[in-house]
């Protein structure tokens, strides 16, 4: 090992990373100092003699995103971060993990300058990094032209063991190889130790046969030191345009210590002060003192600023007559990039009349989606292999494929395969994956992504659609068949309890839509929302609901009164969501002829309506009408706040059932009846509710049957 006098700028360079990372990591007496140790060279490599980027100006479309999967390594980027010139002062690093600080255990995106994607769940930042590949690459196929490349940049990233085991990462690598992501570039930390211990333990593949049988370049460095044959590599793989690269480079976790090195001991824990120190002389460092940085290395990092201001001043030369060239284009970029909408991106949208033929929310929402992308040329994505039923296919909007892998094309998506220009994206089926690659695309900027499978799945999307939020990104997650009204399928595919599991998920918008017109309100609000949302639509058809009572309809608050009661104050609410809000509308009509006042409530979106100011949520739902009945075919969970002390919840507190739709709904007490009979007994009128609901008329209720008068 080097000693002070004997190493080289390059050593002094790498061993800056390692000991401020670890510093870091020591100062806050927790985290992973292992792996940026280990990881050192190949980072100090790829940041210093390949990547471009900016650091004063982080936003630059065309520059290289650089990705850290293996987010427990985050001090790691926070150095390089500092290290390069981004606005992250070495205070920052030195209250790593630490209140209010902005170097947090692992990278979230939006918190800190420079962070792409915010990774930590292991796989994640893999999954994000495929999306992100997939926004250059649509890009690049849309604007470039004959000697103006505004796109042209690769996606980086560095992944570990754990990242490699987990099964989103197989997903997303297959999806990669299958569209032949050429500048999607991964290095491997191969140091084979995980958390609990060394890999031999549970992890014994061979990695690199796994990714060449995917479609990947792989490429073998056997010396995570060797910065010379690490630069190779990485020239290797930006030369293999047509296959995603995996670089494995043979680490040591904790490299330097000289008792933890090679040891799950430096992977999850501080190396300790002696220790630290230990390490500090077996590689020469000059000072003992913590977050010391040698000048000369700090300079040599610092060359990133005039290079990556050259870079981007070069490209802005490019941009500029590509402007004048090709002004329409260039208009129409600009706008993307702004995150604004096109003036008359809502023009086509359809309406409906209540007389109309009766249509299931997903059919209403791939009406809808197919006119926003007449007039948004940025709005892409696909579904798990799932177009014919999730409706979500762009009409004429082509396929993004390799031009080698033309076809028919998606089912409705005529026009065949435009290549990397083609709009919809066949993500398989792989739920995990595509919810982290939509992320990614999102991350990237200049597009606006969707995702679409079956609600039931959404269990399979829900840590992506969780970092959706953290990141407030803006994602549309479609999720259709949203109830036990999916029928024959069975228990298996009845999502029952994943919408109050998504409402649960902070700054997450979820919307069910009570028909077409609220669907299309719905995405309505959902383009001009600020971060994601999630749409939970109808397999079955729902009648389109009259608004001729409806007070103050407005989607966007989340919820409103649909229909007022006649002949005054309203005695009782009846408040739902999607298509269980006609089962209110027509109960309305039947207490009317009790001489019972109802109003009916539509509930589409509890987050939106939370965020209404108290006066407004009082007058949908006044704290003196006391006698409530809510109705969602999904868990009682959450209605409580809604229902009150005096109200009653009708829902689905257990799983499903094989049978047609209509029929499980009504042996479950999802009907008109049964919402009429709620109302009149909340109202002391039981021989009234006996006669609607009860007595001979009780319908065969499955001994799962609904729980009701929950608060």
């Amino acid at each position: 090992m080097p000693t002070t006098e004997t190493q080289t700028l390059e050593e002094l360079c790498i061993n800056a990373i390692r000991f401020l990372s670890a510093d870091g990591v020591q100062q806050a007496n927790s985290g992973h100092p292992g792996m940026p140790m280990g990881a050192a060279a190949m980072a100090y490599t790829l940041w210093t003699k390949f990547m471009k980027f900016n650091p004063k100006d982080p936003n630059w479309i065309d520059r290289d995103r650089f990705v850290l999967s293996a987010g427990h390594g985050s001090m790691l980027l926070y150095s390089l971060l500092h290290l390069t010139g981004y606005e992250l002062p070495l205070e920052e690093l030195k209250h790593f993990r630490q209140w209010g600080s902005k170097t947090p255990g692992h990278p979230e995106r939006g918190h800190t300058v420079g962070v792409e994607v915010a990774t930590g769940p292991l796989g994640q930042g893999f999954s994000n990094a495929v999306g992100m590949a997939i926004a250059e690459a649509w890009l690049a196929a849309r604007f470039n032209k004959p000697g103006f490349e505004l796109f042209n940049h690769h996606t980086y990233g560095i992944c570990g063991d754990g990242d490699l085991m987990e099964g989103i990462t197989q997903e997303a690598a297959s999806l990669a190889g299958h569209l032949r992501l050429g500048k999607l570039i991964f290095m491997y930390d191969h140091n084979h130790i995980s958390l609990a211990g060394s890999t031999s333990l549970c992890f014994t593949e061979d990695v690199g046969k796994r990714f060449e049988a995917y479609g990947w370049h792989i490429r073998h460095v056997h010396d995570g030191n060797d910065t010379e044959d690490i630069a190779k590599a990485i020239s290797e793989a930006q030369a293999e345009t047509h296959k995603p690269s995996l670089i494995l480079v043979k680490t040591i976790i904790g490299y330097g210590s000289p008792k933890k090195q090679g040891t799950f001991k430096s992977h999850g824990e501080p190396l300790g002060d002696e220790e630290l120190q230990a390490a500090k002389k077996a590689l020469g460092w000059p000072s003992m003192e913590r977050f010391y940085l040698p000048e000369d290395a700090v300079n040599y990092f610092r060359q990133a600023i005039p290079k990556g201001a050259k870079a981007q001043q070069e490209w802005q030369k490019v941009a500029d007559s590509y402007k004048q060239s090709y002004s329409t284009e260039a208009a129409e970029l600009e706008l993307m990039l702004s995150g604004k909408l096109p003036e008359n991106w809502a023009a086509d949208i359809p309406k409906w009349k209540p007389e109309d033929k009766p249509l299931a929310t997903r059919a209403a929402g791939g009406q809808v989606m197919n006119a926003l992308a007449k007039n948004i040329p940025n709005l892409m994505g696909g579904s798990a292999d799932l177009n014919p039923s999730t409706n979500t296919a762009l009409k004429d909007m082509g396929d993004f494929q390799p031009e080698e892998f033309a076809g028919p094309g998606t089912a409705g998506a005529v026009g065949g395969v435009w290549g990397y220009a083609g709009r919809n994206v066949a993500f398989g089926v792989r739920e995990h994956a595509m919810g982290a690659a939509v992320n990614g695309m999102a991350a990237h900027g200049g597009i606006l992504p969707f995702s679409a499978t079956f609600l039931v799945f959404s269990d399979y999307m829900k840590p992506s659609v969780r970092l959706g939020a953290l990141s407030k990104l803006k994602v549309f997650y479609v999720f259709t068949h949203d109830s036990i009204g999916v029928g024959e399928d069975g228990p298996t595919h009845e999502p029952v309890e994943q919408i109050a599991g998504m409402r649960c998920i902070p700054h997450l918008n979820v919307m069910r839509p009570a028909d077409a017109t609220e669907t299309a309100e719905s995405w309505m609000v959902a383009m001009q929302h600020d971060g994601p949302t999630v749409f939970a639509l109808s397999r079955q058809n729902l009648p389109h609901l009259s608004r001729a009572k409806a007070k103050n309809a407005d989607v966007s608050k989340g919820g409103y009164i649909l229909s007022e009661a006649d002949g005054g104050a309203p005695e009782v609410l009846l408040i739902g969501t999607g298509s269980e809000v006609s089962l209110c509308m027509k109960a309305q009509e039947k207490l009317a002829g009790y001489g019972v006042k109802a109003r009916v409530v539509s509930l589409p979106s509890f987050y939106l309506f939370d965020l209404q100011d108290e006066a407004y949520r009082e007058s949908v739902l006044p704290k003196a009408v006391k006698k409530r009945v809510t109705v969602e075919a999904q868990t009682s969970f959450g209605w409580a706040k809604y229902a009150g002390d005096e109200g009653t919840i009708i829902s689905v507190d257990t799983f499903g059932a094989s049978a047609p739709g209509e029929t499980i709904m009504k042996n479950y007490g999802l009907t008109v009846e049964h919402v009429t009979s709620a109302a009149l007994k909340s109202l002391g009128r039981d021989e009234e509710a006996s006669k609607e609901y009860g007595g001979g008329d009780t319908p065969n209720v499955a001994p799962t049957s609904p729980k009701e008068g929950h608060s």
